[in-house]
């Protein structure tokens, strides 16, 4: 049998959700006079989940390879339709590392086996639209 996985959503009250993720609790809610902004909306969750993946993929690659990052941001944006059901229709994952003489092809290496073969969350946003990235290295 394939492996999934599965969470539980219970409904607080007005617009908020309590969900339970490998044993750790997170409301969602709304941001607007429908909620009380207890926790974030849903559809930004799809782009931290996306920066923690492919994040934790690079990461794990950069130490392998025995690449001294100091910092490591990902920033990750997501252009939304105007028209209901408003949704993603394209995200751009900008990759900033900061260190002391960093090898740029090391870095691209690492960020495009992510993005080409690991990171499964990108793999799936890839086959609903457009995924780009690009990388910024800044001197420290």
């Amino acid at each position: 049998m394939a492996e999934k996985d599965v969470i539980q959503a219970d409904w607080l009250n007005g617009m908020a959700f309590e969900v339970e993720l490998e044993g750790h609790r997170l409301v969602l809610d709304v941001q607007d006079e429908k909620g009380e902004s207890r926790g974030p909306r849903p559809k930004p969750l799809l782009l931290a989940a996306l920066a923690g993946c492919t994040g934790m993929d690079v990461i794990y690659m950069l130490k392998k390879m025995r690449v001294p990052v100091e910092k490591f941001r990902l920033i990750v944006e997501g252009s939304l339709t105007t028209e209901h059901p408003k949704q993603y229709s394209k995200t751009h994952v900008i990759y900033e590392f900061t260190g002391h003489n960093l090898p740029a092809e090391k870095l691209k290496q690492a960020i495009e086996l992510s993005q080409e073969k690991y990171c499964g969350v990108s793999a799936t946003i890839k086959k609903a639209m457009p995924l780009t990235w690009e990388m910024k290295i800044m001197e420290s």
